[in-house]
Parts: structure tokens; C-alpha cells; sequence
């Protein structure tokens, strides 16, 4: 049974101890998307996240391409700057026969790239052989499709599953699944040259090869569902229009570069990851969350990628507000944790959310996304003067504040909190959404509804920001109203969460208002949002935060070394998360303690030189840095991860 790593515990993420060593690689192209090994291979286990998927659904399970029956010897492997292409090159290992070496090392060189289309993966193969004597060169692509949900892959259980149907072979192979949602799931293989022989999980190919001779094909694997046949297409085809795609959106926006290369460095595969993640929807781009386990909307991950993007790319605020504006809850539902005017925390597509097994084909149970959208709205309008966008987005907004003050503050304290109404929903409701990320100091678990300090800080901030959006369309009244709950929250909140012997603010509060007195990352959202009133409590908070049992050295803790339930190896209970920490250094630098946001933002830079591809991941493990040593990144991060590249 592989150990599990918990991401919260009705859905865990499974991390096999047997992982394939190595950094994986990543390809995206709208719904579509592939994660696989250096070889561009697809080989991982039935709770691996290597495949290609679409809509929720992995429809290649394996692929392995083989050199007379052997893996090829792998030379080098990336994907281009832009995340449109994968290339990697091989050659051939010693082949014998008996005790004699057929063909040495290093004749034959293998070249193989990659690239993305809606519901299509296209591979393009070239084999040249650099001998002086003409090679018969056997080439085989063993293949398969589980058509697992998402979730079946993070390791949920089932109890029983639709109908794999047999292999269909003719001049392509055909791999169908129907799923208990009646959706016929189909996996198509084509190759531009015929195989020399075609059996259920293999094709095999002999490439008679003249000396400096070179042969290319391409592999097309197509995603389809009910029957809806895509196109043919061609590698050039799809590479041509994704670039299209970049250069349009390019043109629009700003190029930063610096004098520092590692900076440059940074930013470039931050942009990268970022284009590779914003998805065109009906409503406008809207960057889904991370690869492989969040490429989806989620309504606070969009909010808050869109507010460090709004600086540079302000249409992406005005994608994630119109879609989140069209899929505003309108009903009470305990099933989806949802209320009148609460915004979308998450939405899927694929089997088990269709059945409703799981919760989340379209999900409320965030406490914080409703006032971050509040946030976003109010910051896109100063950011572009859009009145137009602020008038059509004006009943949204109302109902959200409406959602604030009847269902988000349910005992009328002022205070926003959370208890789930969904059997199978999620238990915690902040961004931190792992079962045991709120506790008490002695690591009892806090009791629900549960008000935490970063989403007061929020609240603040919503009913702030709408109150100068109600001056910017002259309603007075609105206003002053507004700007009184905002003052409100604030005085309330000094003297509910304000913990002295912590010298920063409570984690939370608890059912009976108890205190949770843990040192969080948390409470640097709450300067990041301005509801800290006292400069002196900010300035105990920057010590408390720079500490050396919250500052790893790669970033601040998500919760302090020396808490009951610190784990540095945890999701959320010491861990360190990059969109975390450029939070708390905005919220720093907005009380002016730029030293410690600039420390922040170097540890930060360092971790961008550290890891693969210059590419920050979702989270790594909290341990303290160590002086010539790489940072310990956590075995099931999503990365690229919007949140982390903004």
C-alpha cells in the first residue's frame, strides 16, 4: 500500500514510495494536458500522476517508446522556454547477440518532441543512423488507457467503475471506456507510418536505415468523448497555433527584464507557466490552479493569481470576475456548501464529479473566496478605471456582500466563518484546507464554525473596497454604511485575535471563540490586507514572522517550528508555499518593513535557481535551509502552479 501523503483527508494524494526518480514533465493546451518522465515516457503506476488528460479524465495511461525492446539511452530532455515543446534525445545502448555487441553504443540517434492540441498529444519520432552500414532498427510504442478520474489517480477508492471495452486494431488502435455517467470515453492512435505490426498494447515498427539515412513519423493520441471525432491534425499544425496564441497575447502585455540573469531567469519561466495555465473560457482567460491535480477553476486560486497579475495583465482580473461572476451560487445546496452569492471554490468535469461520488462538479466551500472576489473587483477598478465592467458586475457584488452578512456571519459577531454543510465536503474551509491545518497549542483540533484571522483581513478589505466602489458611483449612503463595517470588523478583530504571548494574531478562533494560539503564516495575510490598526502590533508581528522557527530559510513556515502539530514534511503544517510568502511580503513592505520582504522575495529567487527548469513549485517541505544544499521539495506538488508563478 503506498504511504499517503494527506492533501486533506477525504481526498489524498498518494505518494508511492517506488516514485519514478526524476523530474517529470508537463504539457498544457486548454483542457488538455500530459504529464510525463525525461524519456517522454509514460510509465508511472495506477496512483501515479503520469498521463494524458482531458476533461478529468486520463485517457493515456501508458506510453513507452522502445529501441530493440530496450529503453533508449537518454542524452537530454526539457521542454522549450515558452512550454509549447518537448524534445529529447537518445541513442541506443549496446545491443548484443550471445556474447557478441550487435550494434555499440551511440549509432543510432533518436529524436523525439511533443506538443499539444485541444484533446489531442502529437509525437514526432525522427531515427538517424550515424554508422557506416545499414541498420534494420526495431522500434515498438507499447500504449494503454485506464480512463481513470482525476481523483481515482490521487488514490480515492471506488467501489465499482463503467467498462473497458476491447482494443480495436486497423490501421490505427482504439482504447474505449464507457463510465458509469453513460459518457463514451475514447482514446484514438494514429501513426503517419504504418506499423510493421499491430497487437493489442504495442506497435512495432523496423526502420531499414542507410548510412546518415534519417526517418520521421508522428504519433497522434486523441482524446474524444461520445462519439465526437475530432480532425486529423499534423505536429507543425498544433505547433504553429499554440505559438499564434503567444505571440497574440504577448503583444499585449508587458516584458520585464533586469540586470540580474537569475531574475530574468525567474520571470521568464513565471510568465511561461503562467501563459501555460491562463485558459480561454466563454467569460475571458482564467488561469486554472496547478498540474497535475488542480487544472481546473478554483474561485480563491484565480482571485489571488489575478491580484499579482493585476499590475500587468489586468484583463486576466476581468476574465476571473466574469467567470466567477457566471457561476455565482443563485441557491442553498448542503450538498455543494453553497449559498446565495457565494462564489465557486472549485469545478471538475469528469466521471466521479458527474455522479456526484465527489462534491466538486461545482463546489462552494471556501470561506474566502467570496470576499477575495469583493477584493479583486475593487482593486481591477483602480487598477483600470473600468466603470462600465464595475456597473455590469454591480448585482454580483451585492449579492456577495449580501452572502457576507446572512450566511458568511452566521452568529451576527462580525466575524466570517465556516462550517461544512456537505457530508462529503471539505472539513476546512481556508486556503490552508487540509483536515488538521486548524488546531489548538496543544494540537487539539478546532472545533467548528471556525473564524480564521486571514479571512477577517479579507472581510475588511471586501467591505472596504466596496465602499469606495459605492463613492465611485456616488451612492453615499452605501458607502458609509460600508465603511462603518469595515471599522467595525477591524476594531473587533484587534481585540478577538491580537495574542500577546504569541506576538502575532491567533491562528483562529474556535466555536466558543477560544483562541487558537499558534504561530501561522496566516496572520501575515492580515497585513497584506490592512486590518492591523497598531504599528507596534505589526512590527511584533514582522519579528514573530522572520523568526528562525518561521523563516526556513527558503520562506516562511506555515506554521512555526515548535507547534504542536509541526511537520515540515506536512501539506500545510510547516510546509513552505511560494504564494504564501509573497503575501506576507506585500503585507510587510505595506507596513514598510522592507527588509524583511526583500529577504523574503531573495529566498524566494534562490528557490527559482534551485529547482528544475527555474519553475517554483506549489509548496516544499519546511525544513531550515542548509548551507550548499537544495531545498526538499514535497513528492506530490503541483508544479507549475499558477499561484506560485503570479
Amino acid at each position: 500500500m503506498p504511504d499517503v501523503l494527506q492533501l486533506d483527508d477525504q481526498f489524498p494524494i498518494l505518494a508511492d514510495a517506488q516514485r519514478v526518480a526524476g523530474p517529470l514533465r508537463v504539457l498544457k493546451h486548454g483542457d488538455t494536458f500530459s504529464v510525463f518522465d525525461q524519456h517522454g515516457d509514460v510509465i508511472g503506476g495506477e496512483a501515479e500522476e503520469q498521463g494524458l488528460y482531458y476533461h478529468g479524465t486520463r485517457y493515456l495511461s501508458t506510453l513507452e517508446l522502445l529501441l530493440a525492446r530496450r529503453r533508449p539511452l537518454l542524452l537530454s530532455s526539457t521542454v522549450s522556454d515558452d512550454n509549447v515543446v518537448f524534445v529529447a534525445d537518445f541513442t541506443n545502448v549496446d545491443v548484443r547477440r550471445e556474447e557478441r555487441v550487435e550494434l555499440p553504443r551511440g549509432e543510432i540517434h533518436l529524436f523525439r518532441s511533443r506538443v499539444l492540441g485541444d484533446g489531442v498529444s502529437i509525437d514526432r519520432i525522427r531515427v538517424g543512423n550515424h554508422s557506416l552500414r545499414t541498420i534494420d532498427v526495431p522500434l515498438s510504442v507499447r500504449f494503454g488507457a485506464d480512463f481513470a478520474d482525476m481523483f481515482e489517480v490521487r488514490g480515492t477508492r471506488r467501489p465499482r467503475r463503467g467498462t473497458l471495452l476491447p482494443e480495436r486494431l486497423g490501421d490505427e488502435c482504439v482504447l474505449e471506456y464507457v463510465g458509469l455517467d453513460n459518457v463514451e470515453r475514447r482514446t484514438r492512435i494514429r501513426w503517419t507510418r504504418r506499423p510493421d505490426a499491430l497487437e493489442p498494447g504495442t506497435a512495432k515498427f523496423l526502420l531499414r536505415l542507410a548510412p546518415h539515412e534519417k526517418i520521421s513519423f508522428e504519433m497522434s493520441v486523441i482524446c474524444e468523448e461520445n462519439r465526437h471525432e475530432r480532425a486529423a491534425s499534423d505536429f507543425d499544425t498544433e505547433l504553429a497555433a499554440s505559438r499564434s496564441v503567444i505571440a497574440a497575447r504577448r503583444s499585449r502585455r508587458c516584458v520585464l527584464r533586469s540586470s540580474s540573469e537569475s531574475l530574468n531567469r525567474w520571470v521568464k519561466r513565471s510568465a511561461a507557466d503562467l501563459q501555460m495555465m491562463i485558459t480561454d473560457t466563454p467569460h475571458g482567460p482564467y488561469p486554472y490552479a496547478g498540474i497535475p491535480w488542480f487544472s481546473t477553476p478554483f474561485g480563491r486560486d484565480g482571485l489571488i493569481t489575478a491580484y499579482e497579475l493585476l499590475w500587468a495583465a489586468p484583463e486576466i482580473a476581468r476574465g476571473v470576475l466574469s467567470f466567477l461572476a457566471s457561476t455565482q451560487a443563485t441557491t442553498y445546496s448542503d450538498v455543494q456548501d453553497a449559498q446565495p452569492g457565494k462564489i465557486l471554490h472549485e469545478m471538475r468535469s469528469g466521471e466521479m464529479p458527474a455522479l456526484g461520488e465527489v462534491p466538486f462538479a461545482r463546489y462552494y466551500g471556501s470561506i474566502d473566496s467570496t470576499p477575495l472576489f469583493i477584493m479583486l473587483a475593487h482593486a481591477y477598478f483602480r487598477r483600470s478605471g473600468d466603470r462600465a465592467f464595475i456597473e455590469q458586475l454591480w448585482p454580483h457584488l451585492l449579492a456577495a456582500l449580501d452572502w457576507m452578512v446572512r450566511d458568511g456571519d452566521t452568529d451576527g459577531d462580525g466575524f466570517l466563518e465556516y462550517a461544512r454543510q456537505s457530508e462529503n465536503g471539505l472539513v476546512q474551509q481556508g486556503w490552508k484546507d487540509s483536515n488538521d491545518s486548524v488546531f489548538h497549542k496543544d494540537g487539539t483540533l478546532a472545533e467548528a464554525p471556525i473564524a480564521l484571522c486571514e479571512v477577517q483581513g479579507y472581510a475588511y478589505a471586501a467591505w472596504r473596497g466596496a465602499a469606495h466602489l459605492a463613492e465611485a458611483r456616488s451612492d453615499a449612503a452605501a458607502a458609509s454604511e460600508w465603511h462603518e463595517r469595515a471599522n467595525h470588523i477591524q476594531s473587533r478583530f484587534e481585540e478577538a485575535f491580537w495574542s500577546d504571548d504569541l506576538g502575532t494574531y491567533a491562528l483562529a478562533l474556535d466555536r466558543h471563540k477560544r483562541q487558537c494560539k499558534v504561530r501561522s503564516s496566516n496572520a501575515a495575510h492580515c497585513l497584506f490586507t490592512g486590518i492591523v490598526s497598531s504599528r507596534e502590533r505589526a512590527r511584533r508581528m514582522c519579528s514573530t514572522l522572520m523568526s528562525e522557527a518561521s523563516f526556513a530559510g527558503w520562506g516562511i513556515r506555515t506554521i512555526a517550528a515548535g507547534e504542536a502539530r509541526y511537520n515540515p514534511m506536512s501539506y500545510h503544517n510547516g510546509s513552505i508555499w511560494p504564494h504564501d510568502n509573497a503575501l506576507a511580503a506585500a503585507g510587510l513592505a505595506r507596513y514598510g518593513f522592507t527588509g524583511a520582504a526583500t529577504r523574503i522575495l531573495d529566498a524566494m529567487l534562490d528557490l527559482s535557481q534551485a529547482v528544475d527548469l527555474h519553475r517554483l513549485p506549489e509548496l516544499l517541505c519546511g525544513f531550515h535551509r542548509r548551507t550548499d544544499e537544495r531545498p526538499t521539495l514535497y513528492p506530490v506538488s503541483c508544479a507549475p502552479q499558477a499561484w506560485a508563478a503570479g
